[in-house]
């Protein structure tokens, strides 16, 4: 329903229920919950924000969920699909690995590394792998961006197509994953794996 909200920091507040801003804009004031990294990272009160949203509808209450990061919305909302990962869960996660990570965790099968987040055992890790790996790599829209130069798709085309495939799963356009990639690979070898390329190009994404 929102993508983002652009408006004025009002005021932030953590409690036992989590971490909160509150971002006016058009007159009204909408209620964040965010993560601690996030928190922290909040400009002065009374400066512009932009924070990125998530409408949360359940049957007895409605909430936001913001993230100063968009690549942060977009994976936390590939987490919440999971079975038995709301949207609590889904923030612990994100606050206690970056998303470049997060990511290369799933793809590797690492489900111990997993476990490191507060509340996680191995069975949910390893459900959370299971489910998230096949929609990171499952993309039904288009297929990935051919516009890469030919130095890049040399000898690791089925690499670089599947980490196109997983930017593409998490909302980035032809035109960031191009340039991302192309980046990426000016720095490793042609022969790096796809993880290896996808957590350099999320890196470069999110500067």
């Amino acid at each position: 329903m929102f993508d983002y909200i652009k408006g004025i920091f009002t005021y932030k507040i953590a409690n036992s229920k989590g971490c909160f801003a509150t971002v006016e804009a058009g007159g009204v004031g909408y209620r964040f919950e965010i993560m601690e990294r996030d928190f922290v990272n909040l400009p002065k009160e009374n400066e512009d924000l932009k924070i990125y949203s998530v409408l949360i509808h359940r049957e007895d209450k409605m909430s936001l969920c913001g993230f100063l990061r968009r690549e942060d919305r977009d994976i936390f909302n590939i987490l919440t699909s999971v079975s038995g990962v709301g949207s609590k869960m889904a923030l612990v996660l994100l606050n206690s690995f970056d998303v470049a990570d997060l990511v290369g965790f799933v793809l590797e099968g690492d489900f111990k590394a997993l476990t490191q987040a507060k509340g996680v055992g191995p069975k949910l890790a390893q459900k959370i792998i299971l489910e998230l790996k096949d929609k990171l790599t499952t993309y039904e829209g288009n297929s990935p961006v051919k516009a890469l130069s030919s130095k890049v798709v040399l000898s690791s085309s089925q690499n670089v197509e599947d980490a196109q495939m997983v930017l593409m799963s998490l909302g980035y356009s032809n035109d960031e994953i191009n340039g991302a990639i192309e980046k990426t690979l000016s720095k490793l070898p042609q022969t790096s794996p796809a993880e290896d390329i996808l957590k350099e190009s999320l890196r470069l994404l999110s500067l």
